[in-house]
């Protein structure tokens, strides 16, 4: 008989952590780190790329239970990178945290699986996050990742910043009053011609897996105890080239006056920095005005724009249009939008995120 088909010491110990054995195994986890990972409650913050693999992983790993917190709904070019889904929950209609939830609860039916479909901001991030050990940041736009900084801190919480673009990724643990915080590394979210979406420069499917591993293993280690053993550094990778970094940022909070996790204050936690949406009656749009003062480099917007819209991108001084699919999106210096063709809040965020940045 098999090595593998023999009854291991884990089997004999506890039958309830038998199909965690070979993490068991790893001496760093253990017996007694498996079983803390099975009482703790992680919270995810966005299901798209990062997240559903995320998700996978951690309810494999055996987490006790995983809140899954998104917006939007799945459409088939997110197949390449997000991992969770498949052409049947397009068919279904499903919104992402859902159909995340489907897939979950038939990967580990003994992790407690809560799928929240809701649009993550000032108003209801605290109570979403009640209860986690940690925070994971699976989402796509700086306004939200500041707010989930500004909870963390607040509330003595870490977290986990991961973003990717193209074959280049990040990713950095945060522990508040320890670690730097976001803001004291991203002081301000850049502008949007600064700051690339998957949809306006791609995005490669293994960076994904790259960065979200390299979350998952850091929230593993927090959730067993290891908190001495993480990262300390912003980790940076390019998966084209192989090339891979640890970069030095403690002096960012050392040496800085961050006015987040020094000066503690929580301006994207209290809503001064938080977007609105308008339904426009009549007119099947929604305009969309981000958070916080902006101004646009509309020539920068029109040539990322330019390999995705429908039809040439037109700006002048006191406007930008793209049509992209079935939608017309308007852009004005302030960096307020109208997005013509959806009623929908959420549809109109998602797609200012996409293709503006926020």
């Amino acid at each position: 008989m098999t090595g593998d088909r023999q009854s291991s010491p884990i089997q004999r110990i506890d039958p309830e952590l038998a199909r965690y054995s070979r993490q068991i195994l790893y001496e760093k986890i253990g017996v007694e780190g498996q079983r803390r990972l099975k009482e703790s409650r992680v919270v995810l913050f966005g299901c798209g790329a990062l997240g559903t693999v995320l998700a996978n992983t951690l309810v494999r790993a055996g987490v006790g239970f995983l809140r899954v917190c998104d917006r939007d709904f799945i459409e088939l070019d997110n197949l390449q990178r997000q991992v969770l889904f498949d052409e049947d929950d397009i068919a279904a209609n499903l919104p992402k945290a859902q159909a995340a939830a489907n897939k979950l609860r038939r990967i580990n039916s003994e992790v407690t699986i809560e799928p929240v479909v809701v649009d993550v901001n000032p108003t209801n991030i605290e109570e979403l996050a009640d209860g986690a050990d940690v925070l994971l940041d699976g989402t796509d736009n700086f306004e939200t990742r500041f707010l989930i900084n500004d909870l963390a801190v607040k509330s003595n919480r870490p977290w986990i910043y991961g973003a990717v673009i193209g074959a280049t990724g990040l990713c950095m643990t945060i522990i508040p009053r320890d670690t730097p915080c976001l803001r004291c590394v991203f002081e301000e979210a850049p502008p949007p011609e600064m700051n690339p979406t998957c949809d306006t420069a791609g995005v490669l499917g293994p960076t994904v897996n790259l960065i979200a591993s390299l979350q998952a293993i850091e929230a593993v280690k927090l959730l067993v105890g290891r908190r001495d053993e993480i990262n300390r550094h912003l980790a940076h990778l390019d998966a084209w080239t192989g090339r891979f970094a640890n970069m030095k940022v403690q002096s960012a909070r050392d040496d800085g006056n961050c006015p987040c996790c020094k000066q503690n204050e929580y301006p994207y936690l209290d809503g001064k920095f938080a977007g609105s949406t308008t339904t426009l009656c009549g007119r099947d749009a929604v305009q969309i005005v981000p958070g916080g003062a902006r101004r646009i480099d509309f020539a920068a917007i029109a040539a990322k724009l330019r390999s995705v819209a429908s039809s040439p991108v037109q700006h002048n001084a006191y406007m930008l249009k793209a049509r992209i699919d079935n939608y017309e999106l308007t852009l004005f210096p302030d960096a307020r939008a109208i997005v013509k063709g959806t009623h929908d809040p959420d549809r109109a965020r998602s797609l200012y995120a996409r293709y503006f940045g926020a």
